[in-house]
């Protein structure tokens, strides 16, 4: 077999043990040789490094395909225009969100996994971009549209369609099965044998996939093996944890789901060294961290918890909570990398949150939410009490009193800017949505057009009306994006940033999250402090600069004497060691 593949024997022994124990050995037997042929088909169509080493460059702006629109011009083109114009050197990558044709839920519906919508553009946009950044693409790969031509088909019980799906008997015992959104878990469906229900885990138009059927598995290997031809670097596996249905159990993080990103892993490294895989896993931490199996899943995991301990943290002028769970972090397995992120395409999850923060505390953060114009989505507990799971609002007003709008513009700033601070110094790679990162506020209107609370934070901008805003320095677009640019600029340059440096979080007071990080090769080491309040402050940092050399604020260019720092109201600073003969620099 190793020879007929042409793949390494040892490659495809362990694809054959991952079969074995997804399906079984007379399945797997069947199934390996059709793996195989499909992997020799896919080769990818651009570079790829052979190493999934990341560095501090690897910054992430998360966008949709069409978030920057100009008339007479299609919407990838102009993304990749404007990201080259504003963000070259501040980025090492981009996150575009589902540009396939979706029948709903902003591209996550996907009507056909292996077409770029055409009111987007091409492949040939998409692989221009993947020229100038790293790409991450999503693999919608717990369900697939109901408008697609794979359920069409598997209603007209076509083969080998009639199996694409679940269907799940009215008898059958779905009690424990683990809910993330208030909505039926099964749909009814009029299929050629009569009615049926179907599994759809997150709305009536996404039906889930019956993985348990391995022609769904190949057929989606396939397609994440077109997405590194055309140009992606990194897949993100969206609701990876309920890709595996089994009745009676929770149908959450199941063995066979992790033997599948298992099985990816494999795929992915034998045939495209350097190609990250991202699970996103909207879970308590435990469960999350889980995708990194052991070194041999997930190179990367969303940290969860950040989004809502970060808001509470601000909201609270408090930063004990995020201080505390950062300083449980155990480091993720060599070659891997949590994922820092504050805001999404998707609402502040409070799951992850949980246990964590106390329920009043969550409770005061979804009433300071409401406060400030965002919704909150639930979801229904076995007792049936409705239990809050979402936070729709943007990220910038979630932190900011109304009146400060008006008022004190610039503390605004400040705030924002100190919160993504935090995922920018933290262990890891970052991702920045593309609304925090130009200021965007909560777009009502869209929640009006749409009825989808989740709109609030999904507005698609002029181009023109966002240069304008840019070109404006007392814009409050302009003067989140400079503040953005500042930290970025450092970000992408200064060793101590890596996603493998050494970190130590800080014990300092409440008002103030601190850490210190540590180059892998050098000796330059960054102080980051963060004042979560709006007062002014002095901070004893307990940290001494060593003998002889001069600390200096690399934000500001103020030289600091340690151990004692001044910080004014949400004020960063990032401060170096740096050695004597480097003092001119």
């Amino acid at each position: 077999m190793g020879i007929t593949s042409g793949l390494p024997s040892a490659t495809v022994q362990v694809l054959a043990d991952h079969l074995t124990k997804i399906y079984g050995p007379e399945a797997a037997r069947s199934v390996l040789p059709r793996l195989t042929s499909i992997m020799q088909t896919h080769r990818p169509r651009v570079g790829v490094d052979d190493s999934v080493q990341l560095s501090q460059k690897d910054v992430f702006l998360i966008t949709y395909p069409d978030q920057v629109i100009q008339p007479g011009k299609l919407p990838l083109q102009t993304l990749h225009s404007f990201l080259r114009q504003r963000l070259s050197g501040l980025i090492g990558g981009v996150h575009i969100l589902p540009f396939f044709p979706s029948s709903s839920d902003d591209g996550f519906s996907v009507v056909d996994y292996l077409q770029v919508d055409p009111r987007f553009g091409t492949w040939d946009e998409i692989a221009e971009i993947a020229a100038d950044f790293k790409l991450m693409l999503d693999g919608v790969i717990n369900h697939a549209s109901a408008r697609s031509a794979w359920y069409l088909a598997f209603l007209r019980g076509e083969v080998p369609y009639k199996d694409y799906f679940i269907t799940v008997e009215p008898q059958a015992d779905l009690s424990g099965v683990v809910r993330p959104r208030a909505l039926p878990l099964l749909t009814q469906a009029d299929t050629a044998s009569g009615p049926r229900s179907v599994w759809t885990t997150f709305s009536p138009d996404q039906i889930d996939l019956n993985f348990a059927n391995p022609d769904v598995l190949l057929q989606i290997v396939g397609a994440l093996l077109f997405y590194v031809d055309h140009g992606a670097r990194v897949i993100r596996l969206d609701a990876i944890a309920y890709l595996w249905k089994e009745i009676g159990t929770s149908c959450i993080h199941l063995p066979q789901t992790h033997r599948i990103v298992k099985l990816l892993r494999v795929i992915f490294d034998a045939l495209a060294p350097g190609t990250l895989l991202i699970s996103e896993t909207n879970v308590p931490h435990a469960d999350n961290i889980s995708y990194f199996g052991q070194g041999d899943e997930a190179h990367l995991v969303y940290q969860f918890p950040l989004p809502p301990l970060v808001l509470h943290t601000f909201l609270h002028h408090d930063a004990t909570h995020l201080t505390d769970w950062a300083r449980t972090l155990e480091p993720p397995p060599p070659g891997a990398a949590f994922f820092n992120f504050l805001a999404s395409h998707d609402g502040i999850g409070l799951n992850p949150a949980r246990g964590i923060l106390s329920e009043v505390e969550l409770e005061a953060v979804v009433a300071r939410v409401e406060e400030r114009g965002g919704a909150v989505s639930y979801r229904s507990a076995d007792s049936g009490q409705q239990i809050p799971y979402e936070l729709n609002i943007s990220y910038l007003d979630a932190l900011t009193p109304p009146e400060e709008f008006d008022s004190d513009l610039r503390t605004a700033v400040s705030r924002i800017l100190a919160a993504h601070s935090i995922i920018l110094s933290l262990r890891g790679v970052p991702g920045i949505y593309f609304h925090s990162l130009f200021g965007s506020r909560n777009d009502h209107a869209g929640v009006e057009r749409t009825g989808a609370p989740r709109s609030i934070n999904r507005e698609k901008l002029s181009l023109s009306t966002l240069e304008q805003a840019l070109a404006d320095d007392q814009s409050l677009r302009s003067l989140v994006f400079s503040g953005f640019t500042r930290l970025l600029r450092l970000r992408v340059a200064h060793p101590a940033l890596s996603p493998y440096a050494d970190q130590q979080i800080l014990s300092l007071t409440p008002d103030t999250f601190g850490l210190l990080r540590r180059a892998i090769d050098g000796d330059r080491q960054l102080l980051c402090l963060h004042n979560v309040t709006d007062g002014t402050l002095r901070v004893d940092t307990g940290i001494q600069g060593p003998t002889g050399d001069t600390s200096i604020d690399l934000l500001s260019q103020e030289p600091i004497s340690l151990p004692f720092v001044p910080l004014e109201p949400y004020q960063v600073r990032w401060i170096e060691f740096r050695p004597a003969q480097d003092r001119s620099g």
